[in-house]
């Protein structure tokens, strides 16, 4: 695709000869972008946006990133007007995300002739947004250059910083969509992936967007050429030094389990059309307990004593049912929990009754020793932020409207299954917010989160949730067991290396361990967002340097 367009718009300095040095013909190349106006210069940037896509799970193709940030940059230096400035960024945006987060309007098709409506606003719509807030990063950065800022490789730093805070407040502002974040990428490097233990994926997504634009300033005729090579040394020089501790850390990791405890991860791979089916409600449930109760592969493992089902696993509500109740406990091991994600209701002091998307421990006897609710709701899929202007429900609710818990919590299940430690149950969408996945005033010893992406079938969108979960227990240095519906279930360890992993689609279970957690408290654990802050203002005044030493 993003060849197709390039050529397209006319960026034929793509194919010179290379008897030309690298800075020549970048030179050709940074000037025909710039040269570009009208439909040429938004194809192009469209294009450029969907090839950063590629570095992202499940391609990961990183080194894309080398043509597509100094390609926006080279775009950006051909615009005279804000208004140019802010088109060039949010065609590159929607470019970006219309091919990263094109599986999303698969939700749509388990009831296409209900939600038909929605499918241009999903498929389109979404992309329209969030390209705003790229938009601004790039009106941020014109803006600001005009002014002078960014001269020679402070260019680099200002552009970083300009897009870095734009993406921050994509993930904040409006509840926050902090989707395929460019630091995402190095999830199959896990070395780098370490270093948002210090800062966070915010942070790694400043370091990575500085390092990808610095090659912007090989044909720039305000930096001499040695001062460009150094800056494009320099920058793989910190990436390399990130890796290097990286891999340290790494080393000292301990391989250890958590004693006594023994989980079985059961993903019974229903169709999202047939999980809430009238007639195949009670087949499904009995999915799960045939699952659970099946012997282990290896006669020789120990039995489990904590049994996870995914998110609303159990499509009745339990705490009002107790013959679901005894069913489940059928399953549930000697002296051990099962614990499931389920819808609950409840009637509020006044008298109205609200619907959740929850999670249920269940003991042996049959009784529900602990409740949690989602929190961080999905808009417009379990509730309707535009609810005066679209007079129709949820997407993920059937028709109805979840309500919001609390917020973070630990659960404290060591008293009905012995040695289990504590956790923060996450459900679904609520593993993408970075340092809002725990309650650090009773931090846990690892993450639960329990999903069903049957809603996206065989695309893009549960591989890039599976490594958003895996980035999550690296930040926090907790170990994250995932419980998927369809797939992609598994252990990671707090250095987000995968332990176990039942892949999309299998029907089957995983008997395991639970990784024990590291000693001590990742710095990102304890300061959140802050050290990138402080580095997001070491690149703004680094381009304001910058203008007065030219």
């Amino acid at each position: 695709m993003a060849p197709l367009a390039l050529a397209a718009a006319g960026v034929s300095a793509l194919t010179v000869t290379d008897t030309l040095p690298v800075p020549a013909r970048l030179g050709r190349v940074s000037a025909r972008l710039s040269a570009l106006t009208g439909w040429r210069r938004a194809a192009a940037a469209m294009a450029l946006g969907g090839l950063a896509t590629l570095a992202l799970p499940p391609v990961d193709l990183l080194p894309v990133l080398l043509l597509a940030f100094p390609g926006l940059i080279w775009l950006l230096d051909g615009v005279e007007t804000k208004k140019g400035a802010f088109a060039v960024g949010w065609f590159f945006g929607y470019g970006h995300h219309l091919l990263g987060l094109y599986w999303i309007s698969a939700a749509l098709f388990t009831d296409i002739e209900r939600f038909w409506w929605a499918l241009p606003l999903s498929a389109a719509g979404l992309p329209i947004l969030l390209a705003m807030f790229s938009g601004g990063a790039t009106l941020s950065f014109h803006l600001l250059r005009r002014r002078g800022f960014g001269a020679g490789l402070g260019r680099a730093l200002l552009f970083a910083a300009c897009w870095c805070l734009w993406e921050w407040l994509r993930g904040h502002v409006f509840t926050g969509f902090p989707w395929n974040l460019i630091g995402y990428g190095w999830v199959g490097m896990l070395p780098v992936l370490q270093s948002v233990s210090l800062f966070g994926i915010y942070g790694l997504t400043l370091v990575t967007v500085l390092v990808a634009s610095l090659p912007a300033a090989l044909p720039d005729r305000d930096t001499t050429q040695r001062r460009a090579w150094a800056g494009v040394a320099a920058g793989l020089a910190l990436l390399a030094a990130l890796g290097g501790w990286g891999a340290w850390r790494m080393a000292g990791a301990v391989d250890e389990p958590v004693p006594g405890v023994r989980l079985r991860l059961v993903q019974a791979a229903i169709d999202q059309r047939l999980k809430w089916a009238p007639g195949e409600r009670v087949q499904n449930f009995q999915s799960h307990l045939a699952l659970s109760a099946a012997p282990p592969a290896d006669p020789a493992t120990p039995p489990p004593t904590v049994v996870i089902w995914p998110e609303t696993a159990v499509p009745f509500y339990i705490e009002d049912d107790a013959r679901v109740r005894q069913a489940m406990a059928s399953v549930t091991p000697p002296g051990g929990l099962l614990i499931t994600g389920a819808p609950r209701t409840t009637v509020g002091e006044d008298g109205e009754r609200r619907y959740y998307n929850g999670m249920v421990a269940v003991d042996g006897s049959g009784a529900a020793v602990a409740s949690y609710d989602k929190f961080h709701l999905v808009p417009f899929g379990e509730y309707m932020p535009l609810r005066q202007w679209l007079p129709v429900g949820a997407i993920a609710g059937n028709g109805a409207e979840f309500s919001a818990g609390p917020g973070p919590r630990t659960l404290h299940l060591g008293a009905q299954s012995a040695g289990l430690p504590p956790f923060s149950p996450l459900i679904c969408y609520e593993s993408i917010f970075p340092a809002a996945v725990v309650d650090t005033a009773d931090r846990p010893q690892w993450l639960l989160n329990l999903t069903n992406d049957a809603w996206y079938g065989r695309t893009a969108g549960p591989h890039q949730h599976f490594a958003i979960n895996r980035v999550r227990a690296v930040e926090e240095g907790l170990p994250l067991v995932r419980v998927a519906n369809t797939g992609i279930s598994g252990v990671v360890d707090a250095y987000g290396r995968v332990r176990h992993l039942l892949g999309l689609g299998e029907r089957g279970f995983i008997d395991t361990t639970l990784p024990k957690a590291p000693d001590g408290v990742t710095a990102y654990a304890r300061m959140g967002d802050w050290i990138f802050g402080i580095g997001l203002l070491g690149c703004f005044l680094a381009a304001l340097a910058s203008r007065y030493h030219r």
